[in-house]
């Protein structure tokens, strides 16, 4: 068959099915053009999810009748300009788009509508696009003062195949609102309002630059909670800067449907940030929940690549290794920042599970109560025999916590030598935990603040205590290795075998000494005496994938880690022990000084604390 040009019509649908992959990859292109266009308020309106109508207006700068005729022209662009020596540089890319695609690409498959007016200019223009087919440019009215009003209809008509592939309007509805949502995370600056079949569906007024706008931005989309619960995040190295926020390890959820990933400005997809959170999480969270994050990374354009895909979702960092060390030790300094601190949605959810009890209402006896109506009970005969046959009922109570001052007693008869002046003490209960007032069964300790009541679970945190301290001792004096008295050799595919051995020193500092043993074979003469005795080959081998995916060898780190929390888990106060007030308070004012003792080492909480407030509105004092 001989080689043919293809028509510019087939060019442009062969495109079209890279850059349009569905009505909410439009849409992204489109909010692109006006957030490019310096919008500050973007208006989105899709029906039928967006395959019958979407609709994106903005009060950008817009455009003239000549740029209009050049917008639909394939690979015309105004986001990319020539250097002194007339080159065009695609590795210092400072805009949202720049390949001149999307517009001509929706124009060979939709009926594409362009109307705008632009900044200055008192007259409007339009400009149609039917299936590649473009009519001249023609005056048009416009509503507002300049911007523009992008408008695509019966999106793939002329491609009939391509709707069989699209999913429920239902779907693609939710779609287009997601990708809605991440451009909105990424410029709190910017209004925007989104609107499907009709119904008003999202509306995000214009928030501060700045954390405070950021973190407002992100309640609205997140969750009130996300902003409860969220550390703010912000550290730089070697020009690249990361911002933004990271939940609470207690605050989680079952999927990673919540972590985005902001470089300069444009959301990305990339697995690094799946790589870099799972190893800055590794130590607080099971391997099925996943912590909610949003981080934005800032660096000069020329270290990143956007020019990867035509979606321009992926992007290629010039240093990863960089970029994930910061990522990593960003989240571990923020979440070791964070204390003993734990998310507020523990406390909420054991509230919601507490339901408050009504006794019916007993008109009370003569013998029983003295001035009903003033309040005053009396117990009556009955009463005070039913408490004199249970033991113990009318002692009085032992307080945890040592008493401040001595009792009256302690110096004789009342009023013969009275005590001392009390002196000035810190009262236990100011202290962030407060004082522990008693043991629940022999399981958890509770405890009293100044304006509420904390619940212990008392296994769980002293693990948390166990598991940080053998983590530090670790790091101080390294980790212990045991020579193997046969040296391993595992095969393994010669890219994997060399990536391994690449990463032979780090391996070594985690007490694991491996190297090469010619092409596609890697050499092991000790392994981490923590282990014992342990699968080498499985090992290297779950070293070598998570290499190859995350760039970092996870998977001996989180071994590691599981033996350390096994240890600790045995060697911590087990649940049915009984604890004596000074050991409480000491198990108290440890979690206080460690940081993450908020949770276990498998993300779940190890207290809950129970304000005041809502105490009373459970039992309607409030």
């Amino acid at each position: 068959m001989p080689i043919r040009r293809l028509p510019p019509e087939t060019v442009n649908r062969i495109a079209a099915g890279e850059v349009v992959e569905r009505p909410a990859s439009a849409v992204k292109e489109l909010v692109e053009n006006a957030l490019d266009a310096g919008a500050a308020q973007v208006e989105v309106q899709a029906d039928g999810g967006g395959l019958s109508r979407i609709l994106v207006a903005d009060d950008g700068s817009g455009l003239s009748p000549d740029e209009l005729a050049l917008a639909i022209e394939r690979h015309a662009t105004s986001k990319l300009g020539p250097d002194e020596a007339g080159d065009y540089d695609l590795l210092n890319i400072a805009t949202l788009g720049f390949r001149g695609e999307a517009l001509p690409s929706i124009g060979s498959v939709a009926r594409l509508s362009i109307a705008s007016r632009a900044r200055g200019s008192a007259d409007a223009h339009m400009i149609l696009v039917e299936a590649g087919a473009v009519a001249p440019v023609a005056p048009s009215p416009f509503p507002g003062p300049h911007g523009a009003r992008v408008e695509v209809r019966d999106l793939f008509y002329a491609t009939p195949a391509r709707l069989k592939f699209m999913k429920s309007e239902r779907a693609e509805a939710l779609a287009i609102a997601e990708e809605i949502k991440r451009q909105a995370m990424a410029h709190e600056a910017v209004g925007f309002a989104l609107d499907l079949d009709g119904r008003r569906t999202l509306r995000l007024p214009a928030e501060s630059k700045g954390p405070d706008g950021r973190l407002a931005r992100l309640a609205a989309i997140m969750g009130r909670d996300f902003a409860d619960n969220a550390l703010q995040v912000d550290y730089q190295r070697d020009g690249v800067r990361l911002s933004g926020f990271a939940g609470l390890p207690t605050f989680n959820r079952g999927n990673s449907a919540h972590q985005y990933l902001f470089v300069n400005g444009r959301p990305v997809r990339d697995r690094l940030l799946q790589g870099a959170l799972r190893g800055a999480y590794a130590d607080f969270l099971a391997r099925d929940r996943h912590p909610l994050v949003a981080l934005y990374l800032e660096l000069d354009p020329n270290q990143v690549d956007v020019n990867v895909h035509p979606a321009k979702a992926e992007v290629r960092f010039r240093d990863p290794a960089l970029v994930r060390g910061l990522i990593v030790g960003g989240l571990r300094h923020t979440l070791a920042g964070a204390g003993h601190r734990a998310s507020t949605s523990v406390a909420e959810d054991a509230l919601s599970h507490l339901r408050p009890a009504y006794a019916p209402p007993s008109q009370p006896s003569a013998e029983g109560f003295s001035a009903w109506r003033a309040g005053g009970w009396q117990p009556n005969a009955m009463a005070q025999a039913v408490a004199q046959a249970i033991p113990g009922l009318t002692e009085v109570s032992a307080r945890a916590e040592p008493t401040a001052y001595p009792t009256a007693q302690a110096y004789g008869a009342p009023g013969v030598a009275e005590p001392p002046a009390p002196s000035v003490v810190f009262d236990p209960v100011d202290f962030p935990l407060g004082a522990a007032r008693a043991q629940v069964h022999e399981t958890y300790i509770v405890s009293q603040t100044r304006d509420g009541v904390v619940i212990v679970d008392q296994h769980a945190a002293h693990e948390r205590l166990v598991y940080e301290r053998m983590k530090v001792e670790m790091d101080e004096g390294g980790v212990a290795r045991q020579v193997l008295l046969l040296p391993e050799v595992v095969e393994l595919d010669p890219a994997e075998a060399e990536r391994v051995a690449a990463k032979a020193e780090e391996l070594a500092a985690l007490g694991l000494m491996v190297e090469p043993f010619g092409p596609g074979a890697i050499l092991v003469r000790e392994t981490p005496a923590l282990l014992g005795e342990t699968d080498v080959t499985g090992l290297i081998r779950d070293i070598a994938d998570d290499i190859a995916e995350n760039g970092q060898a996870l998977a001996l780190k989180e071994r590691l880690a599981e033996v350390c929390s096994t240890m600790a888990c045995h060697g911590s106060v087990r649940a049915g022990r009984r604890l004596t007030a000074p050991e409480m308070n000491a198990l108290l004012r440890q979690m206080e000084a460690t940081p993450h003792s908020g949770q276990c080492n498998h993300g779940r909480p190890t207290y809950v604390e129970l304000k005041l407030a809502d105490i009373e509105r459970l039992f309607g004092r409030r």
